[in-house]
């Protein structure tokens, strides 16, 4: 394709190495190609390695999603196992993994996504003074409040997890810590206070009113706290119609409990549908990867060291019946069934980061639930076998969306371990239809010239990438 070629990146505030390389004609982006730069090797050293240690080494794949990797980790060996995690220590992991989830998403808005609204290219916006005292890097008032918010929630962590990042209290059979009534009592304290930060700041009133929001009307109506500053801006910079997305949505089920989800397993591509992997390949066409389209169950990583033409990601593309889906906040809101979600769905930056605030109100809630349900004279462990021989998938949701372990274990030892991550999904490259993935497609036709353009870094920004977790 003829045009203008433009590289965008290194991006700053992005976990991770990430560079987008732009074909613009007309003024728009004609094409987009993601290249995830970093190749890691975690499922190459979990091979030949007892099970025991993909709870010791796949946290380290990240540190401000660790506890993801531990709850899919656990997951996936319990399945291989045959095993089931005791209920209370099923509840306290979802707990756990709840309150990393919620610190990730307050992370990204506040110290992520919108100290680029403060940047002088906007000084003409009558909102801009706001955004400049709100969330202008180390001088801004959200930076230092926020960080005093999620390190106070870090307590619950605490006292459940031993320690964040690359916790080893999350088991096959459940946790390794029997809260006490106390503790309970401390929780609910904990929380307690972070309600308090979020109703004060950044939502400017109750959760249950945001909760309430049924519809993009009412959405934009929000007019108070952090939240309603981004309605504003959002409204002038017509947010809705950035980075719009294809509208097909995938989560494997945050929060499993003995009951189901806390938020609900499912595809949606304009109606719901049920979770099937059947149809599940990881595409190399254009990946720095040897070998052809496989599932993770039975697939492998193996680099392509002379990087051939053709390929431009380390990245593999990630295809559920032939397919890119979206992962993610909205997909989960979506997928669960959220009036609002479900409004949004198909929509681009706007849709996102709203519906990682409506989340953040909702796992509110689920948290203040669980920590009610704690029964301190439980059994919060069941403790699993050796294992020595079976397969098996754990299938959870980090912040950023669905992350999935597939392990083979053969004479007490790992054969395979392959993992597809969130930004796996969403940073995708294109596979072999030509199919773009969904970061690739939401910066199709976005207005753009030869400089690193603001609007491109908004809808990568939207997806909220974790470049760290995508290549193993």
């Amino acid at each position: 394709m003829s045009g203008t070629r433009l590289v965008v990146g290194p991006f700053n505030r992005v976990e991770g190495d990430l560079e987008v390389h732009l074909t613009l004609s007309g003024g728009r982006v004609a094409r987009a190609e993601v290249n995830a730069p970093l190749y890691r090797g975690f499922e190459r050293m979990l091979r030949g390695r007892p099970p025991s240690d993909a709870l010791t080494l796949t946290p380290r794949i990240c540190g401000i999603c660790s506890i993801s990797q531990s709850a899919a980790a656990a997951q996936a060996l319990a399945a291989a196992g045959a095993h089931r995690p005791a209920p209370q220590g099923a509840l306290v992991t979802a707990l756990i993994h709840a309150v990393e989830n919620a610190a990730d998403h307050l992370t990204h808005f506040n110290l992520f996504f919108m100290p680029d609204f403060a940047r002088p290219a906007y000084a003409a916006h009558p909102w801009h003074a706001r955004a400049v005292a709100r969330f202008t890097a180390m001088e801004g008032a959200a930076p230092r409040e926020v960080l005093e918010a999620r390190a106070a929630l870090m307590h619950v962590l605490g006292l459940l997890a031993g320690k964040w990042p690359h916790t080893l209290a999350i088991q096959p059979g459940g946790v390794t810590r029997s809260p006490s009534a106390r503790d309970k009592v401390r929780i609910l304290s904990s929380l307690r206070a972070f309600r308090q930060y979020l109703e004060r700041t950044l939502f400017g009133a109750p959760l249950e009113a945001f909760i309430a929001l049924d519809s993009p009307a009412a959405l934009q109506g929000w007019d108070t706290g952090d939240a309603g500053l981004f309605m504003e801006i959002a409204a002038d910079l017509d947010l809705d119609a950035l980075g719009r997305g294809a509208g097909r949505y995938l989560s494997f089920g945050a929060y499993a409990l003995t009951e189901g989800h806390g938020f609900a397993a499912g595809l949606w591509n304009g109606a719901p549908a049920p979770l099937e992997l059947s149809g599940l390949v990881e595409d190399t066409a254009h990946s720095w990867m040897l070998g052809g389209p496989a599932h993770p169950a039975s697939g492998h990583t193996e680099p392509d060291e002379d990087m051939r033409d053709g390929a431009y990601s380390w990245c593999k593309a990630p295809r559920l019946n032939g397919l890119p889906f979206e992962t993610g906040a909205l997909a989960r809101q979506v997928i669960d069934g959220h009036p609002l979600a479900r409004a949004l769905a198909g929509g681009g930056v706007l849709a996102r980061v709203a519906a990682r605030l409506l989340e953040l109100a909702r796992t509110q809630v689920l948290m203040e639930d669980l920590t009610a349900q704690i029964m301190p004279s439980s059994r919060f462990m069941a403790p699993a076998p050796d294992l020595r021989d079976g397969a098996g998938a754990g299938l959870v949701e980090a912040a950023r969306g669905a992350l999935g372990h597939w392990v083979r274990v053969e004479e007490g030892r790992i054969a395979s371990y392959q993992i597809i991550a969130p930004t796996t999904w969403n940073f995708s490259p294109r596979d072999g239809a030509g199919t773009p993935g969904p970061l690739e497609t939401a910066l199709e036709g976005t207005p753009a010239d030869e400089g690193a353009t603001l609007a491109v870094q908004h809808i990568v920004r939207s997806f909220d990438p974790c470049m760290v977790c995508t290549v193993h």
